[in-house]
């Protein structure tokens, strides 16, 4: 029989070696992920944004854009989704007359089997297609309302994407976090990928189990865009932003990630309630099944929540083992911040990720409410279900 400090012992050197070899991930892609740099376009772009009830964010997304430098031909289209707000007055007074920006309603409820936002793009890159040029359509960008640009983002991004060749790049946006809930999870969305996945590997390849995408901030070759069918390639997804990357990649196009850092930023939940709502609507949809899910959290719990469990619990050198796996843990969770946000770690940077094993807590309990609430058909977002 094994004796429990025995086991414990085992488990957290286990644990402890996931975590070393997740520092270690996260170190590469610090040294090797691309970063958006200063760029200048010739080509047109167009960007279209999906927008319900965002009366009190569309306006100041308007004022990025419109300070937009580096640009040739610009437009923007603001999809205002069937808001019950005044999303599309605020928007209209925005534009202040700036002829490159144009509102386009939507046509009411989704069709059957799409979901809103997927619908809502799809209407918006229908609308762009019309005023494109078809042999030199140019570059197709969609932007959530609730991100900030920098004057050269938009740039920057269409820089990156000539210079990778790739069919579609996902600026990584700097997630912003108020509340303390929102600083325990929100940047977890980036960790999550950036502690896993060798991203200088990903992004030359084409298997779509590498994609990782971005849906606040998807900057597309928009000829690729149309010939994969757009949005209709993902009509009904909850993760609607990976799986069109997925779908490119199943057709031999390359996608790739790259930070935005200070370029671009997204506050995409505004406290706990918002929060959980936000991440139970799509956690599901992650690892394959529940079963799937429940592996996937248990390992993740051997690896960030046992170290520091065992400096509790354990002796000698069991102790020192968990040490070594919590400073692991931290240092992932603090690499990634650092390339994410594009500057020394603060204070607040330092603190969060030293209660790495409370956020990955927390996860696990998203991810678990997550499959319960879609078992009993309670996933919502914005008034529809989703579930």
């Amino acid at each position: 029989m094994v004796r429990p400090l025995r086991l414990l012992d085992l488990a957290t050197r286990t644990g402890t070696g996931l975590a070393l070899l997740s520092a270690a991930v996260a170190a590469v892609n610090a040294a090797t992920l691309p970063r958006l740099r200063a760029a200048t376009v010739t080509e047109p772009v167009t960007v279209v944004v999906p927008a319900r009830d965002e009366a009190d964010r569309i306006a100041a997304l308007v004022a990025d854009l419109r300070a937009q430098r580096g640009l040739g031909t610009l437009r923007v289209l603001i999809l205002d989704d069937d808001s019950s707000d005044a999303t599309a007055d605020v928007a209209r007074r925005a534009f202040d007359g700036d002829g490159r920006f144009a509102l386009v309603h939507g046509d009411g409820p989704p069709p059957q089997g799409w979901l809103g936002k997927n619908a809502a793009c799809r209407r918006g890159a229908d609308h762009a297609a019309r005023l494109m040029d078809p042999r030199h359509p140019g570059v197709l960008v969609f932007l959530d309302a609730d991100v900030r640009v920098a004057p050269g983002a938009l740039a920057a991004a269409v820089g990156e994407l000539r210079r990778s060749g790739a069919a579609l790049v996902s600026p990584w946006p700097r997630q912003d976090a108020g509340s303390v809930s929102e600083r325990l999870l929100q940047p977890l969305l980036c960790w999550s990928w950036f502690a896993a996945l060798p991203v200088a590997v990903a992004n030359r390849n084409t298997r779509p189990s590498m994609a990782v995408a971005c849906g606040q901030f998807l900057v597309f070759d928009a000829a690729a865009y149309f010939r994969l069918g757009g949005h209709t390639a993902v009509a009904g997804s909850v993760t609607e932003d990976l799986d069109i990357t997925r779908a490119l990649r199943r057709r031999g196009e390359r996608t790739a990630v790259a930070a935005a850092q200070g370029l671009a930023s997204c506050r995409m939940y505004t406290g706990a309630a918002t929060l959980r709502a936000g991440h139970t609507r799509w956690l599901w949809t992650q690892f394959g099944s529940p079963a799937g899910a429940a592996v996937v959290a248990a390992v993740a719990a051997l690896g960030y929540v046992l170290p520091p469990v065992a400096i509790v619990a354990g002796r000698g050198g069991t102790r020192v083992w968990g040490a070594v796996g919590y400073a692991a843990g931290v240092a992932s969770r603090l690499t990634a911040r650092t390339v994410e946000t594009g500057r020394r770690p603060r204070g607040t940077d330092v603190a969060d990720a030293l209660a790495h094993p409370a956020s990955v807590v927390g996860l696990i309990r998203l991810l678990a409410a997550s499959h319960r609430d879609r078992r009993r058909g309670r996933l919502r977002w914005k008034g529809r279900s989703v579930g």
